[in-house]
């Protein structure tokens, strides 16, 4: 799998993460790993965080609008 922000520069690198968010493949320049919160929730409700961040892999594309709020 090739880095999908890389083929968009014209560039052919290989992918080492997969987007937890949009799926997309990201090399080590694209990616950011970070502690993401997690919400449970039953259906309909309630959710509720759960106490621990987990690692997760996002684009930076991703990142900056999680960043963005």
């Amino acid at each position: 799998m090739k880095c999908y922000i890389c083929a968009e520069q014209g560039r052919d690198t290989e992918a080492v993460a997969i987007c937890i968010v949009c799926g997309m493949g990201v090399c080590m320049e694209h990616l950011v790993r970070k502690d993401v919160e997690l919400w449970r929730g039953d259906y309909p409700f309630p959710a509720r965080k759960l106490k621990k961040p987990v690692p997760r892999i996002l684009c930076v594309i991703c990142n900056e609008a999680y960043e963005e709020g």
